[in-house]
């Protein structure tokens, strides 16, 4: 490691929640961080030249690591005319791509940088989107919009380059506005893979082939995105098991994980976003392929969808993360609501289910779960060599009183679901005491809500009763 590299020591702190594979929880110590990783964890340590952070009375945890969102989902939020819950899920998607069609590329970068703002002042230190918002007007190079955000936040980002490629007129749901082409959709992620993608223990950056959903996109699509992929050593991601499997069964006579497998479109590289119609048999399939699932609590719960069986997935060998959804399903980008809102979920089925998973068990999901869904060894838990990855909570509050002894559980069960003290990444401080470094939130907020107004709100008619403040 370079000898320069910054140096800071976490002293005194409370309890650090490793979420390691032996779920250790380390009281009264020290850690140390040099450059982007965890050196050393222990009592007294010291360092020549290192920053120093009164951790005492907090809990540190590892950084949270959402699986599945759409940023530029933050620009369609708190909208009643265009009602998910009284929807089903093709026919919301019909509605709502009508807004979406208008989006540009300013669009992405501000809704971007609200989504990541919102993610990093909850703890969530590694993030996956979703992009699949790509119309005519808006141009091919919105991805790179996404990381110019991301760099200015400090946030480690996976990019998700999707796309729909079926039009309406051959049986999707989607605009042709937002249509591509099998060739322009992979010369693109080509493009991105080339400029962005970075493999090495670290990396702030990633590219991930995310073809929309089987429903909206040509099978083609699919057998040359998994071509590509695995040519380029990159994942794979896609929505699957959140309504559609009536449609693929009328369209190819199949449930859709069965026209996933019959393509290969299953494996350790590839994971999708929902599952809440996922059957036994397929968890099986599920977990023999080591093909992953975003769990998203929020549009499940707003939607009034089946609510996904986690220890029967579990049981089984399915591998699990967390996701908080795009903001069209979750008006919120905080992954500690989520937490809150899975555990929950969970819980109210424990009984039928015969138990529910713990708090902390959920968290696991959503720190080494999300970790190893993304393909990230380095990163997940505490742990010497790790990535400097973690978020803060100070507990000597008075809300807190009472709750402090079982820091493991504290999260999700308390429901600690607003911003944290302090979050890092990489091993830099991002965020702290309500703080961006280096960024001006009001003026962001104001510049993002003009650009809003502008392509979003103007002479639309969900809109029309409604006036921004």
């Amino acid at each position: 490691m370079d000898s320069i590299a910054k140096k800071t020591i976490f002293k005194n702190i409370a309890a650090i929640v490793t979420c390691d594979s032996r779920d250790s929880i380390l009281r009264d110590c020290d850690m140390l961080i040099e450059g982007p990783q965890i050196k050393a964890i222990g009592p007294d340590l010291k360092a020549n030249g290192a920053d120093i952070i009164d951790a005492s009375h907090c809990f540190i945890y590892p950084g949270l690591v959402n699986t599945h969102h759409h940023f530029f989902q933050m620009f369609v939020r708190n909208l009643l005319s265009v009602d998910y819950p009284n929807m089903l899920v093709l026919d919301w998607i019909r509605e709502i791509y009508q807004i979406f069609k208008r989006i540009d590329a300013d669009c992405i970068y501000h809704s971007s940088l609200a989504a990541m703002a919102d993610l990093l002042k909850h703890g969530c230190t590694t993030a996956f989107d979703h992009q699949y918002c790509f119309t005519s007007h808006a141009g091919l190079e919105l991805v790179d919009r996404q990381f110019e955000a991301a760099d200015q936040l400090g946030i480690r980002y996976h990019a998700g380059r999707g796309a729909n490629t079926l039009s309406m007129s051959e049986g999707s749901t989607v605009p042709d506005e937002m249509c591509e082409t099998t060739d322009v959709f992979l010369s693109d992620c080509e493009r991105l893979i080339d400029k962005f993608h970075d493999s090495d223990p670290f990396s702030m950056r990633q590219i991930v082939v995310s073809p929309c959903q089987p429903i909206n996109c040509l099978k083609e699509t699919f057998v040359e995105s998994l071509a590509l992929a695995r040519d380029k050593g990159v994942r794979l991601h896609t929505h699957l098991g959140e309504g559609e499997n009536i449609n693929m069964v009328e369209r190819w006579g199949m449930r859709t994980l069965d026209w996933c497998q019959e393509i290969d479109f299953v494996g350790e590289d590839i994971w999708y976003a929902h599952g809440w119609e996922l059957t036994p048999d397929e968890y099986r399939v599920m977990a023999e392929t080591r093909t992953g699932l975003s769990h998203c609590p929020a549009p499940a719960v707003l939607g009034g969808f089946h609510i996904i069986d986690i220890p029967a997935m579990k049981k089984s060998g399915m591998r699990l993360s967390l996701g908080v959804d795009g903001s069209a399903t979750n008006d919120s980008s905080s992954l500690l609501d989520t937490l809150r809102m899975a555990f929950l979920m969970q819980s109210f089925h424990g009984k039928d289910r015969g138990g529910s998973p713990t708090p902390y068990e959920m968290l696991k999901i959503a720190t080494s779960g999300g970790a190893d869904i993304l393909g990230r060894p380095d990163l997940g838990s505490l742990e010497t060599g790790k990535g400097a990855d973690l978020f803060m909570i100070k507990t000597n509050k008075l809300e807190y009183a009472g709750a402090v002894h079982d820091p493991a559980n504290f999260l999700a069960r308390v429901g600690v679901t607003g911003a944290v003290d302090l979050t890092m990444v990489n091993g830099k401080v991002v965020f702290e005491n309500g703080v961006f470094s280096g960024i001006d939130q009001e003026a962001m907020f104001t510049e993002a809500e003009k650009v809003c107004t502008r392509v979003i709100r103007k002479d639309n008619p969900a809109y029309d009763e409604l006036k921004p403040v």
